[in-house]
C-alpha cells in the first residue's frame, strides 16, 4: 500500500489527502488500493472481450493459450486493443470540437444572446486560408459560413481534411505513403471502430496505421478545429496573471467550480458570476461576493481567456470538495470522477452535470444547451449561493498554498512576445535554437494517475528540462502541476532554468514553461512547430527540429489519441506508464522502432521522469548534430536518477 505522505508532491494536497483520512472519506488512492492487484494482462494489452466467445487472454509467457477462441494473436489482439482505445480519445476531442463550431453557427445567426464573436481577426485569418470572401462581408456573414465548411469537415466524404493544407510537405509525404492522411474526423473514427469488429482487420501493422490516421484526424481536425473557433468565440487569449491551487478558495464568498472540459458554458458561467443581481443576492446571504475557480481543463479555458484562477487539476476534485467551502461544483464532460457524487452526503457541497451526453448518478442534471445559455448559467450560479448558507463551519479547512502564473500564450501572441511589437516573428526562437542558447522545445502535456505520486513526475521532468535550456510549453492538467508549483512565472527562470533560458526569459519576460491551453489545445503545440519550420534555418519538416513530447503521468484514453498524432507529426515522444503494448513484442517495436522510418519520430517509455528528460534532452542533441547546428551554449550536467530508481537499482544489483 501507497503511503499517503507519497501520493502528492503538492503539499495543499496533501494537507487535503491526510484530512480526508481523519475524517475517513475515501478518495481515488483509496480507490486504488482496493482494486491490488490490477489485471496484468490488461495492462500488457493482451487481454480481448471484442465478442462473447472470450474474454480470451494470451499467456505472456508462452505456457498457455496463445490464440484467442477466433485464432487472434497476441499481436493482433493489442493492435485492436490500442485502437480502440485510441478511437475513444479521438472521439472525446473532437465532439467537443464539433459543439464548438456549433456555439460559432449560433452566434453568427442571432439565435444566442450569450455568444459573440470577439476574435474578428481569427475569423477573418481563417477565412483567408479557408477560401472564404470576407471583403464587404460582416463578421456574421463570414463566420456562417466558417461555420459550415467547418462542420462539414466532420462529416467529409471525399478527399482530405482542408487543414492538412497546414502541414510541412515532407509530414505529408510521410502521411501519403504509410496512407494514414486523415480524411473526415466522423469517417476516421467509426472506420477505426469497424476495423476492430471480429473478423474484420487482423494485420496488427494495418491496425495500428487504423489509429495513426484516427489520431491524425483528430489533432489536425477535430482538436485544431474546436481551438481556432474557441478563439474566435470567446476571444484569443493573451498572457494574463492568474493564482493556481486549493488557496484560490475563500472562506467568506460563494464558492463555485467548474469541472470538465466544455467553454461553452464556463465562459457564460464567468458572466453570470459578474451580474450585479446575483452579486447582491450572494451578499443578502452573507457572503462578501462570488468566487469562480476551475478544475481540469475548463480551468485552462476560463484561466487564459479571463485571468479566472485555478483550483486544482484531476486529482485534486475530491480535494477541493473536502475543503468544505465549495458551494457548487458544476461539471460537463471528460475527467469527472463519479465518486464525487458520493461526497455531497459529507459535505453540504451540491454538484451539477449538466451535459446532455452525461449524466451522474446522484448528481442534479440541469441540462445544458447553448441557446438557453445565461439563463442556465444564472441559474447555476444562483444554486451556488442559495447553497452557501449550508456550510458546516467545523468541516472548513483550506490549504493556504497558491501559486501566480502567466496563462495564455498562443501560436499568434508568441510571434508578438519573441519579436517584438513591430517585429512579430518566429525569428527570435530559432535564432536562440541556432545560437544554442536554447537547446530546443519540449511539448509536456497529460494527465495526473493515482497510481504515481501526484504531480511529481510532471514537476521532475519539467525542471530538468529547463535547466538543460529547453524551452517547455505545456497543456491541460500537466500545466496545472508546474502552476502550482510557481514554473509558471517568469521568476522560476532565475531560480530552476539554465544560463542560456534564462536569458531568454529575462530579456523577453517569459516564464521559462508556456501555458498554451487545455488539452484540446495540444493543437497549438503543432501550429508553433509548423511556424517554427516556415521560419526555416533549423529544419525544413517537423522530424527534423530539436522538438520533443511527453505526457508523464498519462490515464486517459484521450492521451493516446494525442501521442499517436503528435508522433506521426513528426516529434519524438516520451510516456509513462508505457501505452497498453507489451504484450506484443511486434507492436510495441512497430511504435518505438519502426514508426522512425514512417513518420521520422517514435514512442518511447519510460517509468523515471529524469531519465525520460534525458531521453528528450538526448534526442534535440541528435537532432542539432543532424542540421549542424552548435552544441548547446551552456554545458549542464544531468541530473542524477530519482531516488526510487537508485533504490530499485541497488536492490537489482543485490540481488
Amino acid at each position: 500500500m501507497v503511503e499517503r505522505k507519497q501520493r502528492s508532491a503538492d503539499p495543499a494536497s496533501l494537507e487535503m489527502i491526510n484530512f480526508a483520512c481523519e475524517a475517513e472519506v475515501p478518495i481515488a488512492w483509496d480507490r486504488l488500493d482496493a482494486q491490488e492487484p490490477q489485471c496484468g494482462f490488461g495492462r500488457l494489452g493482451i487481454c480481448c472481450r471484442n465478442c462473447t466467445m472470450g474474454p480470451c487472454r494470451i499467456d505472456p509467457f508462452g505456457e498457455g493459450a496463445d490464440r484467442g477462441v477466433c485464432g487472434a494473436t497476441a499481436d493482433t489482439i493489442v493492435a485492436r486493443n490500442l485502437l480502440r482505445g485510441l478511437l475513444g480519445g479521438a472521439a472525446a476531442h473532437s465532439d467537443h470540437g464539433r459543439d464548438i463550431v456549433h456555439a460559432l453557427a449560433l452566434a453568427a445567426e442571432g439565435k444566442s444572446d450569450a455568444y459573440k464573436i470577439k476574435g474578428t481577426v481569427k475569423l477573418r485569418k481563417l477565412a483567408e486560408e479557408y477560401g472564404i470572401p470576407s471583403e464587404g462581408r460582416n463578421d456574421q456573414e463570414v463566420a456562417k459560413d466558417l461555420a459550415h465548411l467547418l462542420l462539414g469537415e466532420f462529416g467529409r466524404q471525399e478527399g482530405v481534411l482542408a487543414n492538412v493544407a497546414r502541414v510541412p510537405e515532407q509530414q505529408q509525404k510521410f502521411w501519403a505513403a504509410a496512407g494514414v492522411t486523415p480524411r473526415g474526423v466522423d469517417q476516421d473514427i467509426v472506420t477505426g471502430m469497424h476495423m476492430t469488429h471480429i473478423g474484420v482487420d487482423n494485420d496488427p501493422e494495418h491496425l495500428v496505421m487504423g489509429s495513426v490516421r484516427a489520431a491524425l484526424a483528430d489533432g489536425w481536425g477535430g482538436s485544431m478545429i474546436a481551438t481556432d473557433v474557441s478563439d474566435i468565440l470567446f476571444g484569443e487569449p493573451q498572457p494574463t496573471r492568474s493564482l493556481a491551487n486549493l488557496g484560490v478558495l475563500n472562506e467568506d464568498e460563494v464558492n463555485l467550480i467548474v469541472h470538465g472540459h466544455e467553454p461553452t458554458l464556463s465562459e457564460v458561467i464567468v458572466a453570470a458570476a459578474g451580474d450585479p443581481e446575483l452579486v447582491a443576492l450572494a451578499e443578502s446571504k452573507g457572503a462578501k461576493g462570488i468566487n469562480l475557480a476551475g478544475i481540469c481543463c475548463t480551468a485552462n479555458e476560463i484561466l487564459m481567456r479571463h485571468g479566472i484562477p485555478v483550483a486544482g487539476n484531476f486529482l485534486q476534485q475530491e480535494l477541493a470538495i473536502i475543503t468544505g467551502v465549495v458551494d457548487a461544483m458544476v461539471v460537463d464532460v471528460q475527467c469527472i470522477m463519479p465518486a464525487i457524487a458520493r461526497l455531497q452526503e459529507c459535505f453540504h457541497t451540491k454538484i451539477f452535470s449538466t451535459s446532455p451526453k452525461a449524466k451522474f448518478p446522484g448528481m442534479t442534471h440541469i441540462e445544458f444547451h447553448e441557446d438557453e445559455a445565461m439563463e442556465t448559467a444564472k441559474k447555476l450560479v444562483r444554486l451556488a449561493i442559495e447553497n452557501f448558507p449550508n456550510r458546516n463551519a467545523s468541516k472548513v479547512r483550506i490549504p493556504k498554498e497558491k501559486e501566480g502564473l502567466i496563462a495564455g500564450f498562443t501560436t499568434e501572441d508568441i510571434f508578438t512576445f519573441l519579436g517584438g511589437r513591430y517585429r512579430p516573428s518566429y525569428r527570435p526562437l530559432c535564432d536562440g535554437i541556432q545560437a544554442g542558447r536554447i537547446r530546443g522545445l519540449a511539448g509536456v502535456v497529460g494527465c495526473n494517475n493515482a497510481k504515481f505520486t501526484h504531480d511529481r513526475y510532471h514537476l521532475e521532468m519539467v525542471k530538468e528540462l529547463i535547466r538543460n535550456d529547453i524551452l517547455v510549453v505545456q497543456t491541460g492538467c500537466s500545466a496545472i502541476a508546474c502552476a502550482k508549483a510557481g514554473l509558471l512565472a517568469p521568476e522560476a527562470a532565475e531560480k530552476y532554468a539554465g544560463n542560456g533560458l534564462q536569458e531568454i526569459c529575462r530579456a523577453v519576460g517569459i516564464p521559462p514553461v508556456l501555458h498554451v491551453g487545455s488539452c484540446v489545445d495540444n493543437s497549438r503545440i503543432l501550429t508553433a512547430v509548423v511556424e517554427m519550420v516556415k521560419e526555416g534555418g533549423i529544419g525544413d519538416s517537423i522530424d527534423k527540429l530539436p522538438v520533443v513530447g511527453a505526457a508523464p503521468e498519462w490515464m486517459s484514453e484521450k492521451a493516446i489519441s494525442i501521442g499517436m498524432y503528435v508522433v506521426a507529426s513528426g516529434i519524438f515522444t516520451v510516456v509513462n506508464p508505457p501505452l497498453p503494448v507489451r504484450g506484443s513484442r511486434y507492436v510495441e517495436e512497430l511504435l518505438t522502432k519502426t514508426f522512425e522510418d514512417y513518420f521520422g519520430a517514435t514512442w518511447a517509455f519510460e517509468e523515471d521522469p529524469i531519465e525520460a528528460a534525458h531521453l528528450m534532452i538526448d534526442h534535440i542533441d541528435r537532432k542539432r548534430r543532424d542540421l549542424g547546428l552548435p552544441p548547446p551554449m551552456y554545458e549542464v550536467p544531468y541530473a542524477p536518477k530519482t531516488v526510487e530508481t537508485i533504490e530499485t537499482a541497488e536492490a537489482a544489483a543485490a540481488l
